[in-house]
């Protein structure tokens, strides 16, 4: 299904070497934000007090939110569990104050607003935990980088592998800078979409390097930058159609689906973005500079001198 199809390839490549210079600038300063700045981590990764608190009538999240804010918490997560009486609360760590003693203090404001509360569980989450759930987490985005180059290498060569895992490292380090940037609450709900648009972005990828092996199987004598940019072009509708599509239900999550959605659609929002930007200015322009070629991605038959050969003198 096509919305349009733009007859004259638009030349991408021609422009490469500029958007590669700002690509560059902007995955530094991402690192020099997470470097300087750090992540902004949540009680799943810091250790914390977690309660688990019951209502006689489906609970006001918002109103929770905000009673348990007042008593100077910053960063505290409120969601349902189980059933919409069912609240989630989880506190970070404060110096001098015991997890019984956090959870006294919230539980007598939740009860000043609801006579009616009642305490399920409450049990403190040590560091440690956060700590290996941050080893984790690294070892996953490690391990679908390698995954991702190991199937493009297979799936078609070597320098398609190394371009796509360059371009989504590049989304991965630019959804973290702007985290550390603007201190947003990094949970393991945005490590998730994090992990969510990695998938993302190297399907992009892998539809334009498709058309470029079709571009150079079906052609000859045919320069590296214009099959890329044929390439582009020709699947620009496609790309529009599901980024568009999937962007207006990530929005829609950013936008109503209310805080524990929040940092996560945020996440999802930029990977997107820059998803797009990084499969044809950073993944496809990288091919076009480690020189991949047509023979690259056409095997190509001795020629036969053969007399008796009906295909004598073919190269294929």
């Amino acid at each position: 299904m096509e919305f349009f199809r733009i007859r004259k390839d638009i030349p991408f490549m021609k422009y490469a070497l500029i958007f590669n210079v700002i690509s560059i600038l902007t995955f530094v300063l991402a690192v020099f934000f997470l470097v300087t700045r750090g992540l902004h981590l949540s009680v799943e990764f810091t250790g914390g007090t977690v309660m688990e608190v019951s209502y006689t009538q489906a609970a006001d999240l918002p109103k929770v939110r905000d009673t348990v804010g007042s008593l100077g918490y910053r960063d505290v997560v409120v969601q349902n569990f189980g059933t919409a009486r069912d609240v989630m609360i989880r506190l970070p760590v404060q110096k001098g104050v015991t997890s019984a003693q956090q959870s006294e203090q919230v539980l007598t404001a939740l009860r000043a607003q609801d006579a009616g509360v009642e305490l399920r569980r409450t049990e403190f989450v040590g560091p440690q935990v956060g700590e290996e759930l941050m080893t984790n987490g690294l070892l996953a985005l490690g391990v679908v980088m390698l995954g991702i180059i190991i199937y493009l290498a297979f799936r078609f060569e070597w320098k398609f592998g190394v371009s796509a895992a360059f371009a989504n490292f590049h989304d991965v380090v630019i959804i973290l800078g702007f985290f550390a940037f603007f201190q947003w609450e990094f949970s393991l709900s945005v490590l998730a979409g994090v992990l969510a648009v990695l998938g993302y972005s190297v399907n992009e990828s892998v539809v334009v390097f498709d058309r470029i092996r079709e571009k150079f199987r079906k052609t000859r004598n045919i320069s590296t930058p214009d099959v890329i940019d044929h390439a582009i072009t020709s699947t620009m509708s496609r790309t529009i159609i599901t980024h568009a599509s999937t962007e207006a239900v990530v929005l829609a999550m950013l936008f109503f689906g209310g805080p524990s959605l929040h940092y996560f659609a945020l996440a999802l929002t930029i990977g997107i973005v820059f998803g797009i930007y990084s499969s044809i200015f950073v993944g496809s322009a990288l091919v076009m500079w480690l020189g991949v070629k047509r023979e690259d991605l056409v095997k190509t038959k001795k020629e036969s001198h053969d007399p008796n050969d009906p295909n004598a003198g073919a190269v294929v």
